[in-house]
């Protein structure tokens, strides 16, 4: 692991034990869980599907992308969110096959993936541009990426970095729509945003900010 990256590891191995308190990370409750089960299945194309969880965190997407029918590859940078992922799978009885990793820079399927999804990732990459760009190389002809972001409230105005030895990142606090629209669309077929900040069964609360899943075709 290169030095650029040794710090964001290390602050998401720290969040692990942690992580799944949130409702739309844990999904522990069943109606938050429902909900996402059932945006996972408009959005994606029909199991069964390979399909690759960009930084899956504890699996709780994965879990439910395997009890849909689809063969799921996850990968992550951090040692620790992946063995809570492998555990979280087992628990289900349902098999996925997880990687520690960056995110960022996949390596390819050699028939393609038929659909890539990221969920509050891209915020985190030191150049979240070029891998939009790569991550559309790793899908098959007519594949569809879904990348659920959002612009955080809280981080409007706030120049911190998110973590200690990580330099302030580009889309620091989340990314707009319109911002990540305009960066993905020379590198697809068609877009559409689906806005989410209303939908306060994904969230498990009402959020006060900007959420959105971008849904787009090869």
């Amino acid at each position: 692991m290169t030095d650029a990256r040794s710090p964001i590891s290390t602050y998401w191995d720290t969040a692990a034990a942690t992580f799944d308190e949130e409702p739309d990370h844990g999904l522990r409750d069943p109606a938050t869980r429902a909900a996402w089960a059932a945006r996972l299945h408009d959005w994606l194309p029909a199991a069964p599907g390979h399909v690759l969880d960009l930084g899956c965190g504890t699996g709780s997407l994965a879990v439910l992308l395997a009890r849909q029918g689809h063969r799921v590859t996850g990968i992550d940078l951090a040692p620790r969110m992946v063995a809570r992922a492998r555990a979280k799978l087992t628990a289900a009885g349902l098999r996925a096959d997880l990687h520690v990793g960056d995110a960022a820079a996949p390596p390819a399927r050699p028939d393609g993936y038929d659909a890539l999804l990221s969920r509050h990732l891209v915020w985190t990459l030191p150049s979240p541009e070029s891998a939009l760009h790569h991550w559309t190389t790793l899908l098959r002809p007519g594949g569809t990426l879904v990348l659920v972001e959002g612009r955080w409230a809280q981080a409007d105005g706030d120049g911190r970095p998110y973590a200690p030895g990580v330099p302030r990142l580009p889309w620091a606090g989340g990314v707009r729509a319109e911002t990540l629209a305009a960066a993905l669309r020379p590198h697809v077929r068609e877009l559409t945003v689906v806005p989410l900040e209303h939908d306060a069964a994904l969230w498990g609360r009402v959020v006060p900010d900007e959420r959105y899943a971008l849904i787009a075709r090869t």
